[in-house]
C-alpha cells in the first residue's frame, strides 16, 4: 500500500469534511438566507472541518512513517538466533540487518541466503505488512475523528475565521522554524566538523599558510604525503575568478538593464529580457565545456599571438565564462528595481531642465541602488560558490599567484575534490572541506551584512 494513495484518501476525506462542515453551518443558520446570523462565512466553518480531519492525521501518518522502520528493525534483531548476532560487532550485525531488508525487498544480498536469515526477511516483509495495514486503520480514524469533532462543534456562534486563521498561522510558525532550525543545523554541523579540524591543524598554518596540499601518510615511511593545509592559494584563486566574473557581469549586466529600462521600445525590452534570462538557465556543465573547449584555446591563442604565455586551464577564460553566467543575475534584479523607482523622480528631474541621461545618473540609479547593490551581492555569491566552470576551464592546482593567466583553484572545488569517493571523517584531509565551508559561509555571511548597511542608508535617503 503506497503512501501516496493514503495522502489522496486524506485529500478526499477533507474536501468532504469541507463540504459538510460549510453545510452544517448553513444549515445551523437557518437557510442561504440567514447566513448573515454567522459568525463567520460558511467557507471558514468548511476550513475549520477540513483542518481538523487532515492535519492530525498527516501528522500520525508522518510519525508512524519516521518510526515504522526502526522499530520493526529492532524487533526482527531481537528475533534472530543467538548464534548469528553472538560475539559479532555493531557493524556486522547491521550489514545482517541490511541483507535482510534486501532479502524481503527483492535485492541482491551480499552473503548467502541461509534459512535463518529467509525467516527473518519474511518476518520483516510480515511486520512491515501489518504497520502498513495498521497505519492506514489508523490514520483514517483519526481523518474521520477530526471530522466528527469539527461537525459536532459547528454552529452558527463559533468563531470559525478566528479559528482558522489561528491554524494557519500557528502552520506558517511551524514551517518557519523549520526553515530556521535546518539553517542553524547546517551551521552547527559545519562549525563541529570544522572544530575537529582546527584540533588537528593549527588555524594560522590554515588561514596564513600558501602550501595547499591536503595529503596525509597512511604509512610512517610514505613520502610526499605529510600534508600541509595553507589555504592562502584557494582563497586568493576564488578571489581572482570572482573578480574577473564581477567585472565582465556587473559592467555588461548593469547597462543591459539600464538600456532595455529606459531606452529600449517595449517590443525590443519584449524579446531582449527572456532572452537574457535564458542565460540563468543553462546547466553550468555546458557553461564549463563551452569554457573548456571554446573560450579557454581562445585566451591562449589570443595571448601566444602578442607573446604572452597562457596556462591551457587558466583563471581569466573561467572568470569571463562564469561573468557571463551570471550577467542574469544582475541584469534582471536592477531591471526590476530600476522599473520600480516612481516616475515622479524621473518627471520631477525632467522638469528641472536634466536631460534623461543626468536622470538617469543623478536620480534613477542612486535611488535603485539598493536592488543593485542586492543583485550584484546575489552575482557575487553565484560567482564564489560555482565550483563546475573552475574545475573545467580553471584546473584543480593550487597555485598562490595574481596572474589571472596562470591555472588556479577555488574554494568550493577543493571541497569537492576532498569529498568525492570514500571518505574517513576522522583525518584531518577530509576535515578540511567543512573548514573551507565554514569560511565561506563567513565570508558570504560579512557580504551581505555589509549590503544590507548600504541598501539601509540609500533607503532612508530616498524614502
Amino acid at each position: 500500500m503506497y503512501a501516496w494513495t493514503l495522502i489522496l484518501l486524506l485529500l478526499a476525506l477533507m474536501a468532504l469534511a469541507y463540504h459538510f462542515g460549510r453545510r452544517r453551518a448553513v444549515a445551523g443558520a437557518g437557510g442561504v438566507a440567514q447566513i448573515k446570523t454567522l459568525h463567520s462565512l460558511p467557507a471558514y466553518y468548511g476550513l475549520y472541518a477540513a483542518l481538523w480531519a487532515g492535519i492530525p492525521a498527516v501528522l500520525l501518518m508522518g510519525l508512524w512513517i519516521g518510526a515504522q522502520d526502526q522499530i520493526i528493525t529492532s524487533l526482527v534483531t531481537a528475533s534472530l538466533p543467538t548464534e548469528l548476532v553472538e560475539g559479532q560487532s555493531a557493524g556486522r550485525v547491521g550489514l545482517l540487518v541490511n541483507d535482510i531488508k534486501n532479502l524481503a525487498t527483492g535485492n541482491i544480498v551480499s552473503t548467502s541466503v541461509t534459512p535463518e536469515i529467509q525467516a527473518a526477511a519474511d518476518q520483516y516483509l510480515r511486520l512491515e505488512r501489518l504497520s502498513d495495514r495498521a497505519m492506514w486503520l489508523a490514520v483514517l480514524a483519526l481523518a474521520v475523528g477530526g471530522m466528527a469533532f469539527a461537525w459536532r462543534r459547528t454552529e452558527p456562534r463559533m468563531r470559525a475565521r478566528n479559528r482558522v486563521e489561528s491554524i494557519v498561522m500557528v502552520i506558517m510558525i511551524v514551517f518557519s522554524s523549520i526553515a530556521i532550525m535546518t539553517t542553524l543545523g547546517i551551521v552547527l554541523s559545519v562549525l563541529f566538523e570544522s572544530l575537529l579540524f582546527f584540533q588537528r591543524v593549527s588555524p594560522l598554518e590554515f588561514f596564513f599558510g600558501v602550501d595547499w596540499s591536503p595529503q596525509i601518510a597512511l604509512r610512517a615511511d610514505q613520502v610526499g604525503a605529510s600534508g600541509a593545509f595553507g589555504a592562502v592559494p584557494l582563497f586568493s584563486g576564488t578571489l581572482m575568478v570572482s573578480v574577473i566574473a564581477m567585472l565582465v557581469a556587473v559592467p555588461i549586466g548593469l547597462m543591459s538593464a539600464i538600456y532595455l529600462s529606459e531606452y529600449a521600445p517595449r517590443n525590443v525590452r519584449a524579446v531582449a529580457k527572456p532572452v537574457i534570462e535564458v542565460l540563468a538557465g543553462i546547466p553550468t556543465v555546458v557553461y564549463g565545456f563551452f569554457a573548456a573547449l571554446t573560450v579557454a584555446p581562445l585566451v591562449r591563442d589570443l595571448g601566444a599571438a602578442i607573446g604572452l604565455e597562457v596556462a591551457s586551464e587558466s583563471a581569466l577564460a573561467a572568470g569571463m565564462v562564469m561573468g557571463i553566467m551570471i550577467i542574469p543575475f544582475v541584469s534582471s534584479l536592477s531591471d526590476d528595481v530600476i522599473n520600480a523607482v516612481p516616475q515622479s523622480m524621473r518627471d520631477g528631474s525632467y522638469a528641472l531642465g536634466a536631460t534623461q541621461s543626468e536622470t538617469i545618473r543623478r536620480v534613477i540609479v542612486p535611488a535603485a541602488l539598493p536592488g543593485i547593490v542586492g543583485g550584484i551581492l546575489l552575482a557575487v555569491s553565484r560567482a564564489i560558490g560555482e565550483t563546475m566552470i573552475v574545475v573545467m576551464a580553471a584546473g584543480l592546482a593550487a597555485n598562490l599567484t595574481a596572474n589571472p593567466l596562470d591555472s588556479v583553484t577555488t574554494v568550493t572545488v577543493q571541497i569537492v575534490t576532498l569529498l568525492t569517493g570514500d571518505q574517513e571523517f576522522d583525518s584531518a584531509k577530509t576535515l578540511a572541506a567543512f573548514a573551507l565551508g565554514l569560511t565561506l559561509f563567513l565570508v558570504t555571511l560579512t557580504l551581505n551584512v555589509i549590503a544590507l548597511s548600504i541598501v539601509r542608508k540609500y533607503r532612508e535617503q530616498y524614502e
